[in-house]
């Protein structure tokens, strides 16, 4: 019998790497205290420190990037329509060659 997986929001994990970040108490003590993986501790702690940069940037800086990448992904739909449409249109015509 399978144990059901345990999802934590994403308040509780800043929470527990914010505690780790601290460095006042061991890994293992943070995980004990909150009833998780000292693993789990440790990899919100680097999730964290990875992300933190984000909290910095200015407004129009990240709303720049999702603009290009929004851009860039309607681009890429376009191609994948076009991509479609040729390949039917292949099939047709090899379709009347076979026939």
């Amino acid at each position: 019998m399978s144990k059901k997986r345990r999802s934590f929001s994403a308040e509780f994990k800043a929470k527990v790497a914010l505690e780790a970040l601290k460095e006042q108490e061991t890994l293992n003590q943070i995980a004990s205290r909150y009833d998780v993986l000292p693993v789990q501790v440790s990899q919100w702690k680097q999730q964290l420190l990875s992300s933190a940069s984000g909290a910095f940037e200015r407004k129009g800086e990240r709303e720049r990037l999702l603009h290009d990448q929004s851009g860039k992904e309607s681009v890429l739909y376009q191609k994948i329509g076009q991509l479609e449409v040729e390949l039917d249109w292949l099939k047709k015509k090899s379709a009347q060659w076979k026939g």
